[in-house]
């Protein structure tokens, strides 16, 4: 019984919880990260540094694997992928919540097409992505917050909403916007 209310009492404090301003803006600098995960359901090794060298990286923090509003995020994503791939960018799904099931995830939600992956508490605290309740009580899984990030490590979009269906729409026009204004970088 403990074991079937555990996801609605996860999905309650999603659906009452309201996410922090996003700690970094435009034009700071990304913490470099490492963190396990996985794509197209196998274990995955995720490095801020190396997806930067093949261009911006879209990083999308969500607060749970299979729930709603995640599912349909990252199915979203997954379908826009052509359209992030012709301007060049990475994608990068990061949670806390349901990590032992990012695996199955990857392939299901995500169509294989990007890594997601645990978002570890220092990786949480550096991009300031901890979801609070209504009363500012932390809790221990990932706003929805999808930063775009230059080659360089520089922040150039912040989008911090807990409606998933403005991300994948906000973060495709940041990073077109960035390829028409850098057309040579990769």
């Amino acid at each position: 019984m403990r074991h079937l209310l555990a996801p609605i009492a996860l999905a309650a404090t999603i659906a009452i919880a309201i996410p922090a301003a996003a700690n970094l803006t435009v034009g700071a600098r990304a913490k470099d990260f490492t963190a396990q995960g996985a794509r197209a359901g196998q274990p995955f090794t995720v490095r801020l540094s190396d997806a930067l060298r093949r261009g911006p990286v879209v990083l999308y923090f969500f607060p749970a694997a299979f729930t709603g509003g995640c599912n349909a995020e990252a199915n979203a994503f997954a379908q826009a992928m052509p359209d992030f791939e012709a301007a060049g960018a990475t994608v990068i799904g990061m949670t806390a919540g349901n990590v032992d099931q990012l695996a199955r995830f990857s392939s299901e939600h995500c169509a294989g097409k990007f890594a997601v992956a645990a978002a570890s508490p220092q990786i949480i605290a550096d991009y300031d992505v901890r979801l609070r309740k209504p009363d500012g009580t932390a809790t221990n899984i990932t706003n929805r917050t999808s930063y775009v990030i230059a080659p360089n490590g520089k922040i150039l979009f912040v989008h911090s909403d807990m409606s998933a269906g403005g991300h994948i729409r906000a973060t495709l026009a940041a990073v077109q916007e960035y390829r028409r204004a850098h057309p040579r970088r990769r």
